[in-house]
């Protein structure tokens, strides 16, 4: 396994043991972790951190030309939100965990010139299926259902 993804499935386990929910996201810059996030939307009382808007804040403010030569791991597939995060870095390079269980804006990102990577990640869809199936109403809410 890409020891990157591995990092972002560790951040989305330490959410799903904060109370919230397991998604979790890494940006990577030259092969090494410069931001590291977990959806912490639940336990911060918060609209927008997801997975990989965590992993952006904490990376901090960076040059444009750090984030042009990124890639951002995420576990599952980015909303429209995080999806505009990506665009407006200019992040190049996508790697998905999986999408079994929500697809966002792939398409989109493509679209616009991002690399999209789907692992298909038994983990990463083990680790959703089963939250999903655990807690509906609260997944429903982050998905702006």
């Amino acid at each position: 396994m890409d020891k990157h993804l591995q990092a972002a499935i560790e951040e989305a386990k330490k959410g799903l043991q904060e109370g919230g929910i397991p998604i979790g996201s890494v940006l990577v810059h030259e092969d090494k972790i410069i931001g590291r996030g977990h959806n912490r939307r639940v336990q911060k009382g918060s609209t927008i951190l997801h997975g990989e808007m965590d992993a952006l804040e904490n990376a901090g403010r960076l040059p444009a030309n750090v984030y042009k030569k990124s890639v951002l791991y995420t576990t599952l597939s980015p909303c429209s939100m995080c999806t505009g995060a990506v665009l407006l870095y200019g992040i190049p390079k996508v790697i998905i965990g999986e999408n079994v269980t929500f697809k966002g804006e792939e398409a989109f990102l493509s679209s616009r010139g991002v690399e999209v990577i789907v692992m298909d990640d038994k983990q990463c869809i083990d680790l959703m299926t089963q939250f999903i199936k655990d807690q509906p109403t609260l997944w429903n809410e982050d998905i702006g259902k």
